[in-house]
């Protein structure tokens, strides 16, 4: 391969280049996508990569592997920018920056569609009526902020279900956490204005919800409604607590994304900290791959294209570093967000200070990430030479299965990787063809349907399959790997140890004797997490299932009752056994049921 090949096949397909704003695709010799761009003039920027003196190490080596191209002409150069993120988050080129972690943030949701209206946690596209408000960098986050804001306002956390069947207040009214009104302990309007009262704080009126809250306590208090009054000083504490907790805010910014980014040699970490209605939500970090050669700039422009695919911008966004293409990202951002979006760098005052503080927390997060990455690196180190693999294993895949008496049983995959838990690449399994009391039986099918479909696809394999089980999952393991064909990948199968404690596993290898590692060793550390998070993974999974089934109603099987009518029987009867020792006559009092469908809710248990 040399650069001016690659130039030459640029060439080619440069004589018929556009002039048009779109996305161009570099291939390589074997179709493989290399690198996406977007272009306002497609000619004008394909023909940049035919001087090679002024591209970079990074380019130029991209480009002597190139040997076609591929282009999409779009609408304007915003569309562009959008199309370039879709196809590079679904390709992953190894020339693009990379986000590797990019699945979407939980939001609280305040529901809007009830007649007692609750908050919750919500993941996902907003499908529910009510209004979000995140993102929330983490579960956790929206968890503990829960947990606070349902002490300041008392709304329900109970199902639909659970409401409407309470005859007395729950836990959660005793503990000052619900207003009961499942039992009517609050009217429907005194509800209605705490709805209010936590919309307004979400939104960022902590003063006036502050304020409204202490005339109420004092008008209480003057008509001698002690407990009443005391109600309203608990809440103003907690809301006075959560306001004494925003460490890091920004003064007169309401609602903003502050990205900030962090650069060590090659090592690169992006900052970003959530604020909302005036509160900071808290921060993640992000670490982008393939960032080598390119400046700051060019960095965080791909790293806002691929962010928010899945996330939902702030109106305001601010970076640590000047972006080339600002007004474009600015265009492609609206175009989805469909409300005005302003990138910006802060130069002086509370916002530059508050940047400060986020390029800091990303140079923190970055040494503490290399700190990992080192000692993960000696474990990977010392399981190569323990389990004599020629070098380091990039991806070493785990297979655990779960299931209770033969039901329900699933198996689990998790992976390995130089950096870690690649959580992203777990797989779940459901065991279909498997003689469900033989645990070899359903490993075997497992490991055939995962490596047949690796040979199918020609996608690559791991350096080391772990088992866990003994001498006879491993015999099934070699097996399944023999008739396929495949004698590149290194088999372990891990058995519990002596008294089945933790650390004292056994380990089988082809051709060799079982062997323990050396208790309380680092090794004997690594490999006991890697055990204990695939034996999670299945469990979960398992659990998972389990609990779909339970949830499953003996009406799914009536022809044309579907979710409507399922739940106006139940409301109506109660539960299913009322349903089975209905009459006809009665079946049809249901609003929604027919007198056809009557009869074949009544033909179905009769």
């Amino acid at each position: 391969m040399s650069l001016q090949d690659g130039i030459a096949a640029i060439k080619k397909h440069l004589k018929n280049m556009p002039p048009k704003p779109g996305v161009y695709r570099m291939l390589d010799e074997s179709g493989q996508v290399l690198y996406v761009g977007k272009a306002k003039n497609l000619a004008k920027r394909v023909a940049s990569y035919t001087r090679p003196e002024i591209l970079t190490y990074r380019i130029q080596k991209m480009i002597s592997e190139t040997r076609a191209m591929e282009i999409v002409i779009s609408k304007n150069e915003a569309e562009a920018l959008l199309l370039e993120a879709n196809i590079i988050k679904e390709l992953q080129p190894r020339f693009n920056i990379l986000l590797k972690d990019d699945k979407s943030f939980p939001y609280i949701l305040l529901t809007a569609d009830k007649e007692y209206n609750m908050m919750t946690k919500y993941r996902g596209a907003r499908k529910r009526d009510g209004q979000y408000f995140g993102p929330f960098p983490s579960a956790g986050a929206v968890n503990r902020t829960l947990n606070i804001l349902q002490r300041a306002f008392p709304l329900r956390s109970c199902s639909d279900s659970v409401l409407n069947s309470r005859t007395r207040p729950c836990l959660e009214y005793q503990i000052k956490r619900c207003t009961a009104p499942c039992v009517g302990k609050i009217s429907a309007a005194e509800y209605g204005q705490i709805v209010e009262d936590a919309r307004d704080f979400l939104q960022g009126k902590t003063k006036f919800v502050q304020e409204k809250l202490v005339k109420n306590m004092q008008a209480a208090s003057d008509a001698t409604e002690f407990e009443k009054a005391a109600q309203y000083r608990d809440r103003i504490q907690v809301l006075n607590r959560i306001q004494s907790e925003q460490k890091m805010t920004m003064q007169n910014v309401s609602d903003a994304d502050v990205i900030g980014l962090y650069r060590e040699g090659q090592a690169v970490c992006v900052q970003v900290f959530f604020i909302r209605g005036g509160n900071n939500y808290g921060n993640r970090a992000y670490f982008p791959s393939n960032s080598a050669g390119m400046e700051e700039g060019e960095i965080i422009a791909g790293f806002l294209g691929q962010f928010y695919q899945s996330n939902h911008p702030a109106r305001e966004i601010y970076v640590s570093h000047k972006i080339e293409d600002n007004t474009v990202i600015e265009d492609a951002l609206e175009n989805n967000a469909k409300y005005k979006v302003r990138i910006s760098v802060p130069m002086r005052g509370d916002k530059a200070a508050f940047m400060k503080n986020v390029v800091m927390n990303a140079k923190d997060a970055m040494h503490r990430k290399m700190a990992e990455n080192v000692a993960h690196t000696k474990l990977l180190k010392q399981f190569a030479e323990r389990f004599k693999l020629p070098e380091m294993p990039e991806r070493i895949e785990v297979y655990d299965n779960s299931h209770i008496q033969g039901s329900n049983a699933v198996g689990a995959m998790i992976v390995v990787s130089d950096e870690g838990f690649d959580k992203k690449s777990y797989r779940k399994f459901t065991i279909k063809n498997s003689n469900l009391s033989d645990d070899y039986d359903m490993m075997r099918e497992v490991l055939a349907r995962r490596f047949k479909r690796a040979k199918q696809e020609n996608s690559a394999l791991p350096d080391v399959a772990l088992i866990d089980g003994g001498a006879g999952h491993l015999s099934t393991a070699a097996k399944v790997m023999e008739e396929l064909g495949i004698n590149e990948v290194k088999l372990i199968a891990i058995a519990k140890g002596a008294e089945r404690n933790a650390g004292k596993e056994e380990y089988h290898m082809l051709g060799e004797k079982p062997f323990n590692l050396e208790f309380g060793s680092q090794l004997a550390y690594f490999m006991q997490r890697i055990r204990d998070e695939a034996h999670r993974f299945a469990i979960t999974t398992h659990r998972d299932k389990r609990s779909s089934d339970i949830k499953k109603s003996e009406l799914d099987g009536i022809r044309g009752v579907g979710a409507a009518r399922k739940k106006a029987l139940l409301t109506h009867f109660g539960s299913v056994k009322g349903i089975k020792q209905a009459e006809i006559e009665s079946l049809q009092e249901v609003e929604g049921i027919s007198r056809n469908i009557a009869e074949m809710v009544y033909n179905y248990f009769h």
